[in-house]
């Protein structure tokens, strides 16, 4: 599926998603690496035509993870203990991408939105065929894990029972349409 899917079937998740996807400027990517260990690499991340775009160095060892094994993880930054303001996921697989307009229709759009201009001959294009999509947060008082899965649309609530554990979960529909 791709990012368009998520934002015509679930709008609340996929804008946040693009704020703390692309706001910021930057994700961490999980590739796994020849020996099967994970890899986390920062990426800077673009949607553009619908779908979620990551451009990798040349032969980068991340790009090269992604020719053998097209599995992916893609998550936002995190700067703080209390998980503020939330985790988002995308977990798919990356599709290299060839096409020298498409290249040129990225490179424009990275250098209005990213401040920088990639080129063809030297850089690894990618779009992620997503799987699903991830939202877990915690409310700083009580310690309560929100959790949001899509697809299929799986919304919950764990309690905090202690500092390090929570509880079982509990429905809840804050963010995610039923489907």
């Amino acid at each position: 599926m791709r990012w368009s899917d998520v934002e015509r079937q679930q709008p609340r998740l996929a804008e946040l998603g693009d704020r703390l996807l692309t706001g910021p400027g930057v994700v961490l990517v999980v590739t796994i690496r020849r020996d099967g260990s994970p890899r986390l690499s920062p990426v800077e991340p673009l949607v553009m035509d619908g779908s979620l775009w990551l451009s990798m160095m040349w032969r980068s060892a991340k790009a090269m993870d992604l020719f053998r094994d097209p599995r992916i993880l893609v998550h936002n930054a995190i700067a703080g203990r209390d998980g503020a303001p939330g985790e988002f996921k995308v977990r798919g697989v990356a599709r290299v991408q060839d096409d020298r307009a498409v290249h040129r229709r990225y490179a424009e759009a990275a250098a209005r939105e990213l401040g920088w201009e990639p080129q063809f001959e030297l850089s690894h294009l990618f779009d992620v065929d997503i799987a699903d999509v991830a939202f877990i947060s915690y409310d700083t008082p009580t310690g309560d894990q929100h959790v949001a899965m899509w697809p299929p649309a799986r919304e919950f609530v764990r309690r905090a029972t202690s500092d390090t554990s929570v509880g079982k979960p509990e429905p809840a529909s804050e963010l995610l349409r039923p489907g």
